[in-house]
């Protein structure tokens, strides 16, 4: 008896002979980024938003997007493929080996770009390049609330359609350190508008950065700590400020990023 097509056509993408679909094809795609979500610890449920998101990002803007949770894709000859890699809400330790950790190193060393989203600054504690190249580690943060963020400038991808005064309700990070110094800053959170029917949280004062990019070891960073509810992946200015940010890492917006710019 012949096997069905639709059999075989399933068969085959098991065997990983059909790549799965991504937003763009490489035909019409100026450039490709790889989405990577894999969690070791704490796993946010607007990951798969955040993947659609990016992917309808993609088939809009001529970009092509491949997801994964499988961090043995971190080898030289897969990552080259990438302008850019995304860590949405990572958490944990997602890259898992030595030699996972040393091939994304020199993807980045090599030019290659990085954007982490709000967890992402939640990965990686023992691996002090990766602390380096996010900027700044996750401390804590206070119950999801409304609360102003104040966009730095607007000479970037990332910025450029936010207003100066951005009220919006989010998870608000606080980090182990400030990350001003190194990193030029795109957005800081004024502490004193967080919702005042009884939370507060902010614990970093009148300078809290919130998002933020800077050019590291030969390569290009990006971090947002936005993105936290389903709700964001809905939002056209955060979807504006995340298809900058995108653009930005992935060498195709102007990487205006160094500390005093």
């Amino acid at each position: 008896m012949k096997t069905p097509t639709r059999v075989l056509a399933v068969l085959a993408l098991a065997a990983g002979l059909i790549a799965p679909a991504v937003s763009a094809s490489a035909e019409t795609s100026s450039y490709r980024v790889l989405v990577f979500s894999k969690t070791t610890g704490f796993r946010h449920d607007s990951i798969p938003n955040g993947i659609a998101a990016i992917q309808k990002l993609g088939q809009d803007n001529g970009f092509a997007v491949d997801a994964t949770e499988d961090d043995t894709q971190f080898t030289d000859a897969n990552l080259a493929k990438y302008n850019a890699v995304i860590f949405l809400s990572t958490t944990g330790d997602p890259v898992t080996t030595p030699d996972e950790k040393a091939a994304f190193q020199r993807y980045i060393e090599a030019g290659g770009g990085y954007l982490g989203v709000h967890a992402a600054a939640d990965s990686g504690y023992n691996w002090a390049w990766y602390g380096g190249l996010v900027g700044a580690y996750f401390r804590d943060h206070p119950p999801i609330q409304q609360a102003l963020v104040r966009v730095a400038g607007h000479g970037t991808a990332a910025t450029r359609d936010l207003p100066t005064k951005w009220a919006r309700t989010d998870e608000w990070y606080n980090f182990r350190t400030n990350p001003r110094s190194a990193v030029r800053v795109l957005a800081t959170m004024d502490e004193s508008t967080y919702n005042p029917v009884g939370y507060t949280g902010g614990s970093m004062g009148s300078d809290h950065p919130i998002a933020w990019c800077h050019r590291y070891d030969g390569g290009r960073a990006v971090y947002t700590a936005l993105g936290h509810t389903k709700a964001s992946f809905t939002e056209a200015l955060y979807l504006q400020h995340l298809l900058g940010a995108i653009k930005m890492a992935a060498g195709q917006a102007k990487f205006n990023c160094d500390p005093d710019d």
